[in-house]
């Protein structure tokens, strides 16, 4: 099955994409489950999971003080503003999996700050590592060396904040059950991934100004 596993919803601050429009797009065959992974709210992922007929995993990108985190398999919404130390420790207080999204990003003033990144290296599950909304394809090879270098799992995903980007980025495994089962396909599943197009960062920024 092909999982894009980075999805806004209209549940975050710079997105305006609604439950039903992610069901008609996924209704297309590009992918065959999604991570909603909406910024500091898991709100819209456990709404999605209620009416969808394919698979969601609840997830949240976590605005922590060394930047962004997110948390798969959740249960309960994580506040921001902790440590990545304390995020990812209430990650795992709900059996949940770390990913680190766009590590490398140089565009993005959220992602994770490398210093904060190695101090909990020890405890992230995932890496991912095709972004589709990196601008320079060096920083996926950055942070796929990074998860081959330490023998991390190797996630993709779209960050999808238009019903357009879905599928732009996934990973293509065997059917899963539940977060371990997750982890074990995740070892031999394949990344697949195209670039979205730089008129999608415009976009985003417009939601949110509006929003503000």
């Amino acid at each position: 099955m092909r999982i894009d596993l980075h999805v806004h919803t209209a549940y975050s601050n710079d997105c305006r994409l609604k439950l039903e429009e992610i069901i008609d797009t996924v209704s297309l065959g590009k992918v065959d489950a999604l991570a909603i992974t909406d910024h500091n709210e898991i709100e819209g992922a456990l709404k999605l999971k209620e009416i969808a007929s394919f698979p969601v995993i609840v997830g949240e990108e976590i605005q922590t003080i060394d930047g962004e985190i997110i948390g798969l398999f959740l249960r309960e919404r994580i506040t921001p503003g902790l440590s990545s130390y304390e995020t990812v420790r209430r990650i795992k207080d709900q059996e949940g999996l770390v990913m680190i999204p766009h590590p490398y990003d140089r565009c993005r003033s959220s992602a994770i700050d490398r210093k904060a990144l190695m101090s909990i290296l020890d405890h992230i599950d995932i890496i991912e590592v095709f972004n589709a909304r990196n601008v320079f394809p060096r920083d996926n090879e950055r942070a796929n060396k990074l998860a081959v270098n330490r023998q991390l799992l190797r996630a993709a995903g779209s960050d999808a904040h238009t019903k357009q980007e879905i599928g732009n980025a996934y990973v293509e495994m065997e059917p899963f059950t539940d977060a371990k089962d997750f982890v074990r396909n995740l070892q031999s599943a394949a990344i697949v991934g195209k670039r979205s197009p730089l008129f999608c960062h415009l976009a985003t920024k417009t939601v949110k100004l509006r929003n503000f």
